[in-house]
């Protein structure tokens, strides 16, 4: 998450060039966004972050030596990660999946309009997923029919405290911390308390991972 004084500090990581250059013509005039840098494969993505330190980074999912999937893994292994958005023309139910599971905190097509990649870029960084509706629909029902899924994502559940369930049937809801606040008369920054509590204690990286395990247990 960046402070208020700063822009987003972004890394575009795309094998093509046109691609790249666009993405940070494009996002280099968006407001409260700022392009560090570019990797031209999944190999070059570390020392891309070690020299730039970005915020977010966008992700191209198809590169020749090293996949977008395997560099978001490596990424968010990191201590004190960047957060990750795939941008692909590959919206397969299996990519999505994978990439999510990978530690990505979204998923948008490279035929998104401009400026709904530059507010998914300040969204992601302000610490909030970003998925759109049908491919959030797809994920959840391929999710939710996997063998095993939901026996898993009960038991895994089972650890929570009633009021920290009560908090990620939410998030699996789709709603935001000052929602949340709102629905289970909580302070917003107990909120926040809870969810970073919840993903230490399940091992989880973000809140799309957490609304996966909901979506697996059957709870919305």
């Amino acid at each position: 998450m960046t402070g208020v004084d700063r822009p987003v500090r972004v890394l575009v990581v795309d094998d093509d060039a046109l691609v790249r250059a666009g993405l940070t013509m494009m996002l280099d005039g968006a407001p409260g966004i700022s392009v560090v840098g570019e990797a031209d494969d999944g190999d070059r993505v570390q020392a891309a972050a070690d020299a730039h330190a970005p915020d977010v980074v966008l992700m191209d999912l198809r590169m020749p030596r090293v996949d977008g999937i395997t560099a978001t893994r490596r990424l968010r292994s990191r201590q004190r990660p960047p957060e990750v958005i795939v941008l692909t023309t590959f919206d397969t139910d299996e990519n999505i999946l994978h990439a999510l599971r990978a530690g990505a905190s979204g998923f948008l097509l490279k035929d998104t309009p401009p400026a709904r990649i530059a507010e998914a870029v300040r969204q992601v960084a302000a610490g909030e997923p970003i998925l759109s509706p049908r491919i959030t629909r797809r994920l959840m029902d391929r999710a939710a029919t996997q063998a095993g899924a939901y026996a898993r994502a009960r038991a895994t559940l089972a650890a929570l405290s009633p009021r920290e369930h009560d908090v990620v049937v939410a998030v699996g809801q789709g709603y935001n911390n000052a929602e949340i606040a709102t629905e289970l008369d909580m302070t917003l920054a107990t909120v926040k308390t809870h969810v970073s509590h919840i993903l230490t204690k399940l091992d989880l990286d973000n809140r799309t991972q957490l609304a996966l395990l909901v979506h697996d247990a059957g709870l919305v």
